[in-house]
């Protein structure tokens, strides 16, 4: 029975990045593996500024795209001394697909040249590590996403057609061979480009595990496993051992970073368990997700989200909020792709903290100013506590400004004014 690992930028950033790659499947080479793979390092941040540019006709693209290159190639030389190598020719090609692109006319739908442009990354990405893999001597096929990972067409957010991606997938991936490829990307019924949202690597990964009953997947990480808060945010964090399908939707949802919020559902479906485990040590136990089990050790989970922000919407002439407004605002929310992470009403006003997104927030701006009166408040942290205490809730609250909160038995939230 297969199992699926997923490599994420950090793990694959350079070339030795991709020789510990390697190293982990070495480790598990009995198991014939489907390797799901993302971006290497910041190249969708930096495919992000392309496509920005490309939408606004200007010529910075020209200089990301040929840095971006020169990284690529730096990682190839490192890994593949012989520049005969094919692999140079298929990256090259990628590139050239890119530029191609952004000396075109862009579409009007901003999200529509996002997908075509970012979606490169992970071609790049799967390249490399599957050429270099091969000549190591772990053998693999190389699977193009967008061939197998169908979707509908809300570009940059798109949803996964499960009947028809399952049927791809169980017709191309044979139980006993090894596999490379891409996370985060997709494709719509005219062979169009999508993208699954940001960290979606993970959610590919468990799609894929769905449609081929794999015994299970393991996402690989620069931390031990799952901790219960960012050891670069909280001092002392602690590694959760085991934790339950439900309670790993729960942290998903409030943005623990280290699992991707769509990913658990399909594996629960399916009882199929969900390793985190460390790619610096990889022979650590790391993190079990999977059904009936317990949090283990029983502690407060911290999570903490950045670059927030806090919309203020009021009736322009002081009516009452009510299920009517609501649902205009939700509306707007949902068809422009904003991700609300706290809200609170009063009988005039609603306030909500979204994810401050730098492309859609001022277009979502614009909209609600059609409707209502606007305040809009950036730099924004919120932190989460669940099953917090006291102790936790004083930790945080020190020397912040609250600018909302909002308790429940099991979960406590606090929006502050961050730096």
């Amino acid at each position: 029975m297969s199992r699926v690992f997923k490599f994420g930028g950090a793990s694959v950033k350079d070339a030795d990045g991709v020789r510990n790659v390697e190293r982990v499947l070495r480790l598990h080479e009995k198991d014939p593996i489907v390797v799901v793979v993302s971006a290497m390092g910041k190249t969708t941040n930096a495919l992000e500024k392309i496509v920005a540019s490309f939408f606004n006709q200007t010529d910075e693209w020209t200089v990301i795209l040929e840095d971006l290159r020169r990284q690529h190639h730096a990682v190839m030389e490192d890994l593949f001394p012989r520049k005969e190598h094919t692999v140079y020719q298929e990256v090259e090609h990628v590139f050239l697909q890119i530029k191609l692109i952004c000396q075109g006319r862009p579409d009007p739908d901003f999200n529509v040249n996002y997908d075509r442009i970012v979606s490169y990354g992970e071609i790049i990405s799967t390249r490399i590590i599957s050429a270099y893999l091969n000549d190591q001597g772990w053998k693999n096929t190389w699977l193009d996403a967008r061939k197998l990972i169908k979707t509908d067409a809300n570009h940059r957010f798109a949803r996964v057609n499960w009947n028809f991606t399952e049927i791809l997938i169980q017709q191309t991936i044979q139980a006993d061979q090894n596999y490379v490829i891409q996370g985060f990307i997709g494709s719509d019924d005219n062979l169009h480009a999508t993208t699954l949202g940001r960290e979606g690597s993970d959610y590919t990964a468990s799609v894929i595990a769905y449609a081929i009953n794999a015994s299970d997947v393991c996402i690989w990480k620069d931390v031990p496993g799952v901790l219960n808060g960012d050891p670069k945010v909280f001092n002392d964090v602690t590694l959760i051992e085991q934790i339950s399908f439900r309670e790993a939707i729960e942290l998903a949802y409030f943005g623990a970073s280290v699992i991707h919020p769509k990913t658990i559902q399909p594996l629960q479906r399916k009882n199929i368990p969900l390793y985190v485990k460390s790619f610096l040590n990889p022979e650590n136990e790391g993190t079990c997700i999977g059904k009936g089990t317990h949090l283990s050790p029983a502690l407060p989970i911290f999570i903490h989200k950045t670059d927030q922000g806090i919309v203020k919407l009021s009736t322009r002439d002081l009516a009452f909020i009510v299920e009517e407004n609501l649902s205009l605002i939700y509306n707007i929310f949902h068809r422009l792709g904003a991700r609300v992470n706290l809200m609170q009403n009063s009988a005039v006003s609603s306030r909500f903290c979204i994810n401050n997104d730098p492309i859609t927030t001022p277009i979502l701006m614009d909209e609600l100013k059609k409707h209502f009166e606007v305040e809009f408040i950036p730099n924004i942290e919120l932190f989460t506590i669940r099953h917090y205490n006291d102790e936790a809730r004083k930790s945080i609250r020190k020397n912040r400004k609250v600018l909302m909160e909002q308790i429940t038995p099991s979960v406590w939230q606090v929006a502050v004014s961050g730096g």
